[in-house]
């Protein structure tokens, strides 16, 4: 998995470039549902699915404490 650190999941969907259609905390639950369907397949790499996992969810928590555009803000630069 690419993906390692907060910023990089933020910076992911910042390139995207469809933050006028998709807000970032449905973005990080979408991405939570493929990596646990990824969970599924015995031949992946778990530990890695399971620390994309744990990143989102501390994003997730981050978007309701603090709200996304402060989140984007912080991890977006």
């Amino acid at each position: 998995m690419g993906i390692k650190t907060v910023t990089d999941y933020v910076k992911f969907y910042i390139n995207l470039e469809m933050q006028k259609s998709v807000s970032l905390l449905s973005f990080i639950n979408n991405e939570k549902i493929v990596l646990k369907h990824k969970l599924e397949n015995r031949k992946l790499d778990k530990e890695s699915i399971l620390n994309g996992i744990r990143i989102l969810e501390k994003l997730t928590e981050e978007i309701k404490s603090g709200g996304e555009a402060a989140v984007l803000e912080k991890y977006g630069k």
